[in-house]
């Protein structure tokens, strides 16, 4: 019945969110639309997994509740998190380690979305 499933981050600056999570995650943009000009959507894909950007003016990410969490999951969180604020994300807390075996960092990108990176511990 299904068959895929895609995550898609509404923002009032594409280009700004796109240069984050590209120089971010070394994501690579795989469509855009339209293919000439500025576009309206972006999608990225990382490791076979997309992620899309659409531009949306009246989106206020940053303002609103968090009805979303982006996970991403790596090799070592700590590096991750290290990378991710130097692309311009914000610590919302250092990485730690977690009952459920898992090193965890919290941190917001440029438009405020929540992201928890992590790795397996042990």
């Amino acid at each position: 019945m299904f068959t895929g499933l895609s995550t898609i981050l509404s923002t009032p600056d594409l280009p700004r969110l796109v240069a984050f999570y590209t120089a971010a995650l070394d994501a690579e943009v795989s469509y855009r639309f339209p293919p000439e000009g500025d576009p309206g959507y972006v999608a990225l894909t990382l490791a076979g997994a997309s992620l899309g950007i659409a531009a949306d003016p009246t989106s206020a990410a940053a303002d609103g509740p968090q009805r979303h969490a982006l996970w991403l999951y790596c090799i070592d969180a700590d590096a991750a998190a290290a990378r991710l604020v130097a692309a311009g994300g914000t610590l919302v807390s250092p990485p730690t380690d977690m009952p459920w075996g898992e090193r965890v960092a919290d941190l917001h990108d440029p438009d405020g979305n929540l992201l928890h990176v992590a790795h397996q511990v042990g």
